[in-house]
């Protein structure tokens, strides 16, 4: 066995763990605790949030971080220096894949600017102009760039992953450090900050459940599975989930 496949495997298991942490504290916050936040009253919140939130936002943040850098580790060994980036006699490294890699990478900065207009603060907008472009970017991955399936699927992962991880630490815990403090101290905090940490909170949980697809891409290769459709229906299907589940957790009442 060579020391790659060692390094895969101990990577990949860190890679999981971190993502199962990061993850889970994801949905918590938007299903149980955002919810469970809206039925205290101000002397409670000002009590329970300085004491939770900072434990909860510590594990988040750099579960986040680490599941992110494990995940690029994991992309140099398996996928460039493991050569599954192209199907055999199909495709090689040039410009086209090099392009598109930087596509994946550099996305988060493209939503960035797009969320902070007036037309990308509707998620339906968002939601519509996101799946376009995705299905643009992977078709261009697959019929110009050349990538193998398991290659486009991963590099879609990295872009939501790249969106995801800035949205954590550029924006969620940023206004956290403002907004915690300001409960803390009995004072309403900055409703924009407020709205900032909820809508990226909200775009970071509609992006993780395709990404877990796009993570699994070793176990979705079936015959006759290698459509890009398959992943747009995933995106569909996880987001219509995510929504199904934002509406449930709106109901579930306490005891």
């Amino acid at each position: 066995m060579e020391v790659t496949d060692v390094l895969s495997v101990l990577f990949r298991w860190a890679h999981i763990v971190s993502g199962i942490l990061w993850i889970g504290l994801l949905y918590w916050f938007n299903w149980v605790n955002v919810p469970f936040g809206k039925t205290q009253d101000p002397d409670t919140m000002k009590k329970v949030v300085p004491e939770m939130l900072p434990r909860a936002l510590y594990f988040f943040r750099w579960a986040a971080l680490w599941t992110f850098i494990l995940g690029l580790t994991l992309l140099g060994i398996v996928f460039y220096h493991g050569g599954l980036m192209f199907d055999e006699g199909v495709g090689s490294w040039g410009v086209p894949a090099y392009v598109m890699i930087a596509v994946a990478v550099l996305t988060y900065r493209l939503y960035d600017l797009f969320v902070r207009t007036s037309v990308g603060k509707d998620n339906r907008v968002l939601a519509v102009v996101g799946f376009v472009f995705v299905a643009g970017v992977s078709y261009a991955m697959i019929h110009w760039a050349q990538f193998s399936y398991r290659a486009y699927n991963i590099h879609i992962g990295l872009m939501f992953g790249s969106i995801m991880v800035a949205n954590v630490w550029e924006h969620i815990w940023s206004a956290m450090k403002k907004i915690i403090p300001a409960l803390k101290a009995g004072t309403p905090p900055d409703a924009a900050l407020m709205a900032k940490v909820s809508q990226r909170s909200r775009h970071n949980t509609y992006l993780s459940v395709p990404l877990v697809w796009t993570m699994i891409n070793s176990h979705t290769v079936v015959p006759g599975a290698d459509s890009v459709l398959w992943l747009l229906g995933v995106i569909l299907a996880g987001w219509l989930a995510v929504y199904l589940l934002y509406r449930r957790a709106a109901s579930v009442k306490g005891m």
